[in-house]
């Protein structure tokens, strides 16, 4: 297994991880490995999961409104 070495962590930082690994039960090194791996595991754009969770709910409906005003040129003065 590799190792890697994180200098210049922020404490507030260091003490949430730190507080969160003591919520779930595990080491501060085991909740960093597993943070790690959920991110860097990602694949897809922010966008792409965002479409993919809305989908495993059912999908969302939104109600546009209609335009009152015919769409203008903007003004770049």
């Amino acid at each position: 297994m590799a190792e890697v070495l994180i200098r210049g962590l922020d404490p507030a930082i260091k003490r949430r991880l730190q507080e969160q690994a003591r919520r779930h039960g595990v080491s501060m090194e085991a909740e960093a490995r597993d943070i790690l791996t959920r991110g860097v595991g990602r694949t897809g754009t922010r966008l792409d999961r965002i479409r993919q969770a809305v989908e495993e709910v059912g999908g969302v409906d939104l109600a546009l409104p209609e335009r009152t005003e015919l769409p203008r040129a903007a003004d770049l003065s």
